[in-house]
């Protein structure tokens, strides 16, 4: 059986672009939570945005066959609805290689941030989470400038 990390030694290096997003659904006394900054944990987005940063950082840690990106930004989008949060997160770097993994990897930290920092508010009486969900995790655009490949 062939497997491993995929060589890409004969690409080209480009800018590349990634961008994803997810969300997680959280109950109405949670987000007035958020709102109000009343949060035990300090603030959801300020938190939030530095874990989806450092997950983008670390997709090459937690993925086998993930190639290490040589990232040169990450930006982190959050916005609040009635029901929960929507995340997207957006990598760039110029490399052989895409960066979609890495922008999957933001969203992921970012959302399961979100989560950690509120399951106090949001488990019912026999410690379940029974509305909590992180859903629609994708990539929404890839871009790659000039390549040729």
């Amino acid at each position: 059986m062939k497997g491993g990390m995929v060589d890409i030694s004969e690409k080209e290096s480009v800018l590349r672009e990634a961008t994803a997003e997810g969300r997680i659904v959280l109950s109405q006394r949670t987000m007035e939570a958020i709102r109000k900054g009343q949060v035990t944990k300090g603030d959801v987005f300020e938190a939030t945005k530095i874990a989806g940063i450092q997950g983008a950082k670390e997709a090459w840690e937690r993925l086998p066959f993930c190639h290490q990106v040589p990232i040169e930004g990450v930006d982190v989008e959050m916005e609040a609805t009635e029901g929960g949060i929507t995340v997207r997160c957006s990598v760039r770097a110029h490399y052989r290689t895409g960066v979609e993994m890495d922008a999957l990897s933001c969203v992921s930290s970012a959302l399961l941030n979100i989560w950690d920092m509120t399951k106090y508010l949001e488990k019912d009486e026999t410690g379940n989470y029974p509305n909590t969900r992180i859903e629609g995790i994708r990539v929404v655009r890839k871009v790659k400038h000039g390549a040729q490949d």
